[in-house]
């Protein structure tokens, strides 16, 4: 165990903190012995008051116990999480993993999805409220707080994706489907002036926030660019050269792929293709398809983060482009 302090917390605060990161690193398990309080005084050169301090604080917070005060364990008390998504993808499974993984073995998740269901969202937050010691929740909307929310503990509720309503002092790890759209497009400029025309394929009835068509027009707009945005992939429609493809949807994305392919096109040679968030097979199909969207491995450690920590954060992850052989 190795642990350089620094100015910014107490040293209580930084053991505190250090041995919590140690446990959720997996390096001791639940029922493991920890060092006594003289064995981390005299390898940390602290005062046995720091120590003992800290061992009170993770105490405390039921993620170490003792056995008539003096010889200290990782508590075996199971920790409970409510994990409420909108709807099953691959980029929501891969939150899923990560947080599971970083997590220490006594913490279980309940996974659930409210299917943009507000009827079954609000059952699912009432039959939740209490039960849980963390909720870490996709809200019904991205542009309404939902009030069924204020059942649960402000401090133990964490927002994740959606999160354009106002928090009112929650802790959220959201992305910014507007702004960051604009800047993300922006680093691509170049490219994307080599086409004829810009789509954004949006179907209307998606609960993907219907704001990112006015920040994708704001910037062809202002770059001069010309554009449309199309509610879906039809039958009749043809894939045209030097036409590019923004897409939500997976199904609009292999729709798109096959009707290239009917024209002999390919992606990258002959047309554009930009996919919202990326997912492992994007690496490997059609020799590279570029994706736009936040690093939803990023927000599955800062979720586990605040569940362990249990310290408050707000934070919109960064939009980001993954440059690949389909632009």
């Amino acid at each position: 165990m190795e642990l350089n302090f620094n100015d910014k917390n107490t040293k209580v605060q930084q053991l505190t903190n250090f041995i919590q990161k140690f446990i959720a690193a997996h390096e001791l398990q639940v029922g493991d012995k920890l060092p006594s309080i003289n064995q981390l005084s005299k390898q940390f050169h602290l005062s046995r008051d720091t120590v003992f301090k800290a061992f009170s604080d993770l105490k405390a917070r039921n993620i170490i116990d003792s056995v008539h005060g003096k010889s200290y364990h990782v508590a075996s008390r199971t920790k409970h999480v409510l994990l409420l998504l909108d709807e099953y993808t691959p980029f929501k499974e891969l939150l899923y993993n990560t947080l599971k993984n970083k997590l220490p073995s006594y913490y279980e998740i309940d996974l659930w999805f409210h299917q943009y269901n507000e009827y079954l969202f609000n059952q699912i937050i009432n039959n939740s409220a209490g039960r849980y010691d963390s909720y870490l929740v996709m809200n019904y909307h991205n542009e309404l707080f939902s009030e069924v929310l204020t059942k649960i503990d402000k401090k133990k509720l964490l927002f994740l994706d959606f999160g354009k309503f106002d928090k009112n002092g929650y802790s959220y790890i959201c992305q910014d489907f507007d702004t960051a759209l604009y800047n993300a497009l922006e680093t691509i400029k170049s490219r994307l002036k080599k086409y004829r025309k810009l789509l954004f394929i949006f179907n209307k009835h998606h609960k993907h926030p219907q704001s990112s068509k006015e920040y994708f027009s704001k910037f062809c707009i202002d770059n001069n660019l010309p554009f449309g945005i199309i509610d879906e992939i039809t039958e009749k429609m043809v894939i045209s050269k030097k036409i590019f493809y923004l897409v939500i949807k997976q199904e609009d994305l292999v729709s798109i792929i096959k009707k290239g392919k009917q024209e002999n096109f390919k992606a990258g040679r002959d047309y554009g293709l930009l996919a919202y968030n990326e997912i492992p097979f994007y690496e490997v199909i059609e020799n590279g398809i570029a994706s736009i969207g936040i690093n939803w491995e990023r927000m599955g450690n800062r979720a586990a983060d605040f569940i362990i920590n249990e310290t408050p954060v707000q934070e919109f992850l960064p939009t980001e482009i993954i440059l690949r052989n389909s632009l």
